[in-house]
């Protein structure tokens, strides 16, 4: 079913749905700025689009509960309490960065945090999240956990036995799908032939959503009900958020199988500046408050590249260490 968008929000919430949103965007310009000058090596894979999905969603969730987030999930690093620091010094593979310079993209994990590192292969990351809402179930803990995935990782049996065991086991667990219209180059259109994935939860047994993924209200709205369900003991919940990827699949990727008009149509939607205009509509925030927000995140991302880049890369002889088992 569609949920239909709601204020229901907050006005402290609102602000703080809209400061880490700006914080993602902000970070990731940075990330690309420093890319294109050859800061940073290997692949670029942003979320510019998304911000509205990983920040909404992950905001509904309380202190020990689990995420499992995707590539273009930086926006829920940052809810869950990595700082611009930590992230920076792990995009440039440095010792102090989560993989202690073993990587240097965002498979970083916490489980001090509650963040489960990304999963390359997309449709195994809710799966890992949702073997954490068993134990919570064994364990009787009252925490929930949520996986996100994308929408061509909905094609694989990881998917679909994933979403059929939480069913049956009434997970505490929510699945949220990042439907940014484009599984790497492959249209929906190639990937499916029902009308929205969310039309899936039916088979499974339980409630399918599907909601505008560039309104960071109605995500947060919606996902705190699936999530209020779920630690109630009601069961798992199946989220599609429709958004759009603004970028290629990667820096690399300049995307020229996305037709233009289709781009420059969602590039109105942007999931940040849709938010900053609902809350200076409302009398909640100034554009001098807006700006004098940027410059302050602006600067504490700027302390991060600068102390990133003088942080020392791990030692070669210890550059195995934790990487196989003993």
């Amino acid at each position: 079913m569609a949920a239909k968008t709601t204020v229901g929000v907050p006005r402290e919430t609102a602000l703080a749905l809209y400061e880490k949103m700006l914080l993602t965007r902000l970070f990731e310009h940075r990330l690309d700025l420093m890319y294109k000058g050859g800061d940073i090596l290997g692949g670029m894979l942003l979320g510019t689009g998304n911000e509205a999905v990983s920040v909404g969603a992950t905001s509904t969730l309380s202190k020990g509960d689990i995420i499992a987030p995707t590539h273009r999930g930086i926006g829920a690093h940052f809810v869950k309490g990595e700082t611009p620091r930590g992230m920076m010094l792990q995009i440039l593979g440095r010792a102090e960065g989560g993989t202690r310079g073993r990587d240097n993209t965002q498979h970083q994990g916490s489980m001090e945090l509650g963040v489960i590192g990304m999963i390359s292969h997309l449709g195994a990351t809710p799966t890992t999240a949702a073997g954490c809402a068993l134990a919570f179930k064994i364990k009787k803990q009252n925490n929930v956990a949520m996986g996100f995935t994308g929408d061509g990782a909905t094609s694989l049996g990881d998917f679909h036995e994933t979403l059929n065991m939480a069913s049956v086991m009434k997970l505490p667990f929510i699945m949220i799908i990042e439907n940014n219209q484009w599984a790497y180059s492959t249209p929906p259109s190639k990937q499916y032939a029902c009308a929205k994935l969310a039309d899936r939860a039916t088979s499974y047994g339980m409630p399918g959503f599907t909601i505008d993924g560039t309104d960071v209200e109605l995500v947060y709205t919606t996902v705190r009900h699936a999530v209020d369900r779920a630690r109630s003991g009601g069961g798992p919940t199946l989220i599609e958020t429709i958004t759009m990827r603004l970028r290629g699949h990667s820096a690399a990727d300049g995307a020229p199988y996305v037709p233009k008009e289709m781009l420059e149509e969602w590039s109105k939607k942007h999931p940040v500046d849709l938010h900053k205009a609902k809350l200076i509509e409302r009398g909640w925030l100034t554009e001098a408050e807006s700006a004098a927000l940027e410059d302050r995140i602006t600067a504490e991302i700027e302390e991060a590249v600068e102390y990133a880049k003088r942080a020392p890369y791990p030692e070669g002889p210890t550059l195995l260490e934790g990487v196989y088992a003993d």
